[in-house]
């Protein structure tokens, strides 16, 4: 396989937090979208960062944390509940290591 067959440009894909806990307190899923696809410079920052150091992972993924159109959701002074944004540290970190993952095909 030819190294050029799995470069592509990076698409947003939906992402949805879907628990028990938040459909009772919102009624229906969360959802928010991230590039499928990250450069390696994030990809480095989320591969070394300390588990400790809270703060950065929250600004790394608050950077990766989208709505439809790919702009930032958390800007301008806005945050999330700290619920959700733990969710969707968890989750984006889970669809990121599988969509970095190459499919191979013969």
């Amino acid at each position: 396989m030819k190294l050029s067959q799995l470069a592509a440009k990076p698409q947003l894909i939906r992402i949805e937090l879907d628990d028990e806990e938040i459909r009772q307190t919102y009624g229906e899923p969360l959802e928010f979208y991230v590039y499928d696809r990250q450069d390696m410079d994030t990809f480095i920052k989320l591969a070394t960062l300390d588990s400790k150091d809270f703060s950065k992972l929250t600004d790394l993924i608050n950077s990766l944390i989208l709505d439809e159109s790919g702009a930032p959701i958390v800007k301008d002074g806005m945050i999330l509940p700290s619920n959700i944004l733990i969710k969707a540290i968890q989750k984006v970190v889970e669809t990121l290591g599988k969509h970095q993952k190459p499919t191979i095909t013969k």
